[in-house]
């Protein structure tokens, strides 16, 4: 009776801390920082896979030959593609402390 008590409430508190953080995730700024579920469009699916194959036709360059100015900026479009990918992905992101408090909840309730 006293273990089963136990775990209803911790189960309670642990979804109204859940809930609560949840609610004030949707203010942020940052598109990426939100909790939303993006629905991508057409045109955005396109230009994606529009970055995902200069990516590819980036890495099977032959770079032997390049400046290192020709390099450098190489470099650069490929931080500026995958921070865009990034972006537009979305999704949700789950720092290391809080999947640790997830596993010890999940090993001391079963």
């Amino acid at each position: 009776m006293k273990h089963t008590l136990l775990h209803t409430t911790s189960i309670l508190l642990f979804f109204f801390n859940v809930s609560s953080s949840l609610a004030s995730v949707g203010t942020a700024e940052n598109p990426a920082d939100s909790l939303a579920t993006t629905v991508l469009s057409e045109e955005q699916i396109h230009a994606n896979n529009v970055m995902v194959q200069r990516l590819e036709e980036i890495k099977a360059m032959d770079k032997a030959d390049l400046t290192r100015t020709e390099k450098k900026a190489l470099r650069q479009e490929v931080k500026t593609i995958k921070h865009e990918l990034t972006i537009n992905e979305g999704g949700v992101y789950v720092s290391v402390g809080a999947l640790l408090i997830i596993i010890l909840l999940l090993i001391i309730l079963l």
